[in-house]
């Protein structure tokens, strides 16, 4: 028989009794369905969450001193030796101290209180891939001549000049006395990252701030940046080699990136969704057992029918083929329903939650495949049991 041929018997039969089908095929489509709705949600999620990890920017690492830093770490700790990271660790394209304190900052009747003012070079901005929505950010002539200028995050623009015009306009930052600052740019809006809050910070040259708000003494972080096309994992990996080499102990830093973060996570998630596809396939199991079941009660009553074949000519392999081909369009229909029963599960759960929606081709192609497999197996016996039925046997049978 053709592959039609048995198509078509398998459809006839299924039609000639729907209610037993239907719940036959019940277990496999709850099974795909689970599994398909798993991946999806979960690899949705991970895209979503890995998104908003990028827009910091994945090239961007910061260097914290460890909490069990010696006091050597304190003490090299300065705004030179910025330049000895980026020139001694490979794959290190740039790094800038990053020094920054609370500061009171008004503009006319708007004062806001305990706002960041952070000292930053002109690389900063290119570090972190934080880009200016007007104006333009520090650069190196604002730093050498010390400048009072000052450059806004999208916030604090937002909340000093809410009817617009910030370009030019001059805003005061103080703590103990009030120093004024040309604005002469304001910064996208970018999403929180390594202990960075961009919007709702300030940024003046970094010898501006020295002179003028407050005495650098020290540095608490850097903003590292690794070479275009380099490995960041790699890059953290010798950062972490060079300061241990330096001080002579592991832990006298801590090295963060929106790299490794996104890794991290990225291993929990799959993970996660391993294990809980690996329960939702129980159900699968679970739906071929029931499978068999029922077609173990198909051969007792068609036996008739499998009698009449046989003296008609149908081969024991014939007859086997039949019933197998019948198990796995079962699960393949059920496996083919589930996928989409699960696609839109977890499109209604991606749309409430706000996530960016990811398909899972490898996913939907590996449950429909397993409930094929699943058929076939769980067919084996009752397709192997029709086989041997004995066509005298089989015609007398009432």
């Amino acid at each position: 028989m053709t592959f039609y041929e048995n198509l078509k018997l398998a459809l006839q039969n299924f039609a000639h009794s729907k209610l037993r089908t239907s719940l036959s095929a019940l277990g496999i489509i709850i099974g795909v369905m689970s599994v398909i709705a798993i991946t999806t949600l979960g690899g949705s999620a991970t895209d979503s969450i890995q998104d908003s990890i990028v827009g910091a920017g994945l090239n961007s690492i910061t260097v914290f001193a460890g909490r069990s830093a010696p006091e050597s770490v304190n003490r090299i700790f300065d705004l030179e030796f910025a330049h000895q990271i980026s020139a001694e660790v490979d794959g290190v394209a740039a790094a800038v101290p990053l020094v920054s304190s609370n500061f009171t900052v008004s503009y006319g009747k708007n004062q806001l209180e305990g706002i960041r003012v952070m000292a930053a070079s002109p690389e900063y901005a290119e570090i972190y891939q934080y880009s200016v929505a007007s104006g333009e950010f520090l650069n190196d002539e604002n730093d050498r001549r010390r400048e009072s200028v000052a450059v806004l995050g999208a916030e604090i623009a937002e909340s000093l000049f809410p009817g617009g015009n910030v370009l030019g306009q001059r805003v005061r930052i103080f703590r103990n006395q009030a120093r004024s600052f040309k604005v002469i740019g304001v910064m996208e809006s970018m999403a929180d990252s390594m202990g960075n809050s961009f919007d709702s910070q300030v940024y003046v040259p970094v010898s501006t701030y020295d002179s003028r708000l407050q005495k650098i003494e020290k540095v608490n972080s850097y903003g590292v940046t690794a070479e275009a096309g380099s490995n960041v994992l790699e890059v953290s990996a010798n950062l972490e080699d060079w300061f241990t080499d330096l001080f002579g102990e592991e832990g006298a830093v801590r090295v963060m990136s929106p790299a490794g973060m996104a890794d991290m996570f990225s291993g929990i998630t799959q993970t996660m969704n391993l294990f809980l596809s690996g329960v939702a396939a129980i159900s699968l199991l679970v739906g071929g057992i029931g499978i068999m079941n029922i077609m173990l009660v198909s051969v007792s009553e068609r036996t008739r029918e499998i009698g009449i074949r046989k003296a008609l000519g149908a081969t024991p392999r014939v007859i086997r083929r039949q019933f197998l081909f019948e198990a796995a369009s079962l699960t393949t229909i059920g496996g083919i329903i589930g996928v989409i029963g699960g696609l839109g599960l977890s499109a209604l759960g991606i749309k409430a939650l706000g996530w960016s929606f990811s398909l899972n081709m490898p996913a939907i192609l590996a449950a429909v495949v397993f409930s094929t497999v699943v058929g076939l197996f769980f067919g084996l016996y009752p397709a192997a049991r029709a086989s041997k039925l004995d066509p005298v046997t089989a015609l007398a049978y009432e």
